[in-house]
């Protein structure tokens, strides 16, 4: 990405936050749905690639169907930026209002245990508004982790807004997160991770939907190293303008096998738990990137003295 567009792009996300959030909430969400429905008639890559991810999470869905579920998907996507934009400028009452989470007796009890509670998520809903209700509603603080994004400056407003949500934020990249998510789990601390997409090519080969793909081993290896609570959390839209969830029983740790059977095992369970929520509600899972391993682009064999 070129400088000049590096500054558009960062540009248009401070145009966002600064302007977003003073509008009306009809008017934004409004402004959302129109700018989703663009998209969706352009029917770009990211377009093209989410319904490509429905067609495994609605096997029998025809054309139509699935195009149907890629609009339902674009206003999705669109609803979470138009809130995450808003949540700023939100009340604290309306951000205690805003998400209603089933079986949350799960987090809760997890907390009060001071034993330390990772949450796991796929890209569903608005895991930004879930975040801010913990900090808020339970007032519970959390550690979390962000993918490096380009330009910089994206990343650090990225940053300096889910901290002003009261969430610690560390890079995924450089190596000491890890380190860090462990210490906060063996003081009884929350963690908070978003955990069906590898972004390190090294993750644990899963079945999600029946076809191969890799999640990260993050969140087992975390509940297996200081014995924190690893749960589940899957979120959607209703009518309303309350985001609902679930937060899912625990995984546990297996009793016997090795670190990498136990992780294999754990990782598979989150799997399982994500899929649950997607097929209930496919339309507000934003996955716009290739997932599964048959759609990944094969990567280029070494050349003569590179380390494979």
């Amino acid at each position: 990405m070129t400088s000049l567009q590096d500054r558009l792009v960062d540009g248009a996300y401070a145009l966002g936050w600064s302007t977003v959030k003073t509008l009306p909430e009809p008017v934004a969400v409004r402004l959302g749905r129109a700018i989703a429905d663009a998209a969706w008639r352009k029917r770009g890559k990211g377009v093209l690639r989410l319904e490509s991810n429905y067609a495994r999470v609605v096997p029998d869905a025809g054309p139509e169907r699935l195009a149907e579920l890629s609009r339902a998907g674009m206003r999705s996507y669109l609803r979470y930026w138009m809130e995450s934009f808003r949540l700023p400028a939100w009340s604290r009452e309306r951000v205690r209002d805003g998400f209603d989470p089933r079986d949350v007796h799960h987090l809760t009890d997890g907390i009060a245990s001071d034993r330390g509670v990772v949450l796991a998520l796929p890209h569903m809903g608005n895991w930004d508004l879930a975040g801010a209700w913990v900090t808020t509603k339970l007032e519970t603080p959390f550690t979390t982790v962000a993918e490096r994004l380009k330009p910089e400056s994206l990343y650090d407003r990225f940053v300096a807004y889910r901290e002003g949500l009261g969430m610690e934020v560390l890079p995924h990249s450089g190596g000491t997160a890890f380190g860090t998510l462990a210490r906060r789990l063996r003081d009884g601390g929350l963690v908070c991770l978003v955990a069906e997409r590898d972004l390190s090519a090294s993750g644990v080969e899963v079945k999600f939907f029946g076809e191969a793909t890799r999640m990260p081993a993050g969140p087992a290896l975390l509940a297996q190293q200081t014995g924190a609570l690893l749960l589940p959390v899957t979120l959607w839209y209703d009518d309303s303008p309350v985001m609902q969830g679930r937060v899912h029983p625990p995984v546990e740790v297996p009793e016997t096998g090795t670190r990498a059977e136990k992780t294999s095992v754990m990782t598979q369970a989150l799997a399982d738990a994500f899929a649950t929520g997607i097929s209930d509600h496919p339309e507000d899972w934003h996955m716009l990137q290739r997932l599964w391993l048959a759609d990944l682009e094969p990567r280029p064999a070494p050349s003569d003295g590179e380390r494979p």
